[in-house]
């Protein structure tokens, strides 16, 4: 694929201008969470094509099908209409499936729970891992003894990347930095070592395996402070494209052989309000008629590069990235 994407969940406020060619969603029974995320979906296109090649002959009649739903509401999402897609069919499958109505949700959990639903309810079994496989990074989990140096090598995978963001100001390049560096692990963070027959201080790294074709990263701006979650509102900067090969290619494990490490953003979750509370919108970048447009339920509007670079926090508390 020559062109990747990548697409930031994490946590910021368009009214309605006409028809821009980009269907919204209503808001029904608090469904703003799910209605981004449908239009994450929708724009980055692959998860839609695929989809379609699903035939889901034994499924047509099964209401709590999420994936059959997914793949109608996403094919009525392209169609040429101004009225807002028809969606409360896929959203009450997410309800049979205990992603509830009239609840709020965490955007990165709901997205996680669809992926994983696709697996479990697609019977063509290999078209359903090509769609988790769109989203699927791969790595290395080493962990090294601080007494006696053994290592220990776990390989695994991750659908988004979850990223820690500071108290004062970050950027994407920062976080995933972060992300991939060594960390002491000590005291009641101490690991098991097989050969000390023990748990020891360590060293622990991550790197790189594989790199999906659709990468989604999670801005983590919610902490736990002594019984309360709060809501961290530090600016965060992020690129119209990332290049792992020129900025983290130190975070590649030993036998990572992609060439191709360039991504594209394409969508944008923000989040507006407080960690207890708030709404859930997006902008999306529109491959056919290349702009950005913003999406707060059934309302679209054109906006500019300008507009989107307004959800990196630090200006207004109530909204950020």
């Amino acid at each position: 694929m020559s062109e990747r994407i990548y697409s930031l969940l994490s946590r910021l406020n368009v009214w309605d201008r006409g028809f821009f060619g980009m269907r919204g969603l209503s808001n029904y029974n608090l469904s703003c969470c799910v209605n981004t995320l449908l239009q994450t979906f929708s724009a980055t296109w692959e998860i839609g094509d695929l989809l379609d090649k699903w035939e889901a002959a034994g499924v047509r009649a099964d209401t709590r099908n999420v994936p059959l739903q997914l793949k109608r509401v996403l094919t009525a999402m392209r169609s040429d209409s101004p009225q807002p897609a028809p969606h409360r069919d896929f959203l009450h499958s997410l309800d049979r499936n205990c992603v509830r109505l009239s609840t709020q949700h965490d955007a990165d959990e709901v997205f996680l729970a669809i992926l994983n639903l696709m697996q479990q309810q697609m019977d063509d079994k290999l078209l359903a891992l090509q769609i988790q496989n769109l989203y699927k990074i791969s790595v290395e989990t080493h962990v090294q003894c601080l007494e006696c140096s053994s290592v220990q090598t776990v390989t695994s995978y991750m659908l988004s990347l979850p990223l820690h963001i500071k108290e004062d100001h970050d950027s994407l390049e920062d976080c995933m930095t972060s992300f991939f560096r060594h960390q002491e692990l000590r005291g009641i963070n101490c690991c098991f070592c097989a050969t000390c027959e023990k748990k020891t201080p360590s060293k622990q790294s991550v790197k790189l395996h594989s790199l999906p074709p659709i990468l989604c990263v999670q801005l983590k701006r919610f902490r736990n402070c002594d019984g309360y979650t709060r809501k961290l509102d530090s600016r965060v900067t992020f690129p119209k494209t990332f290049d792992f090969s020129e900025t983290l290619k130190e975070a590649f494990s030993s036998d990572f052989a992609q060439n191709d490490c360039k991504y594209t953003l394409h969508a944008v979750v923000v989040h507006s309000g407080s960690a207890m509370c708030g709404h859930y919108t997006a902008y999306v970048h529109h491959r056919m008629k290349q702009r950005w447009y913003y999406a707060d339920d059934s309302h679209v509007a054109p906006v500019s590069w300008e507009d989107v670079q307004r959800t990196y926090g630090g200006h207004n508390p109530q909204h950020t990235c």
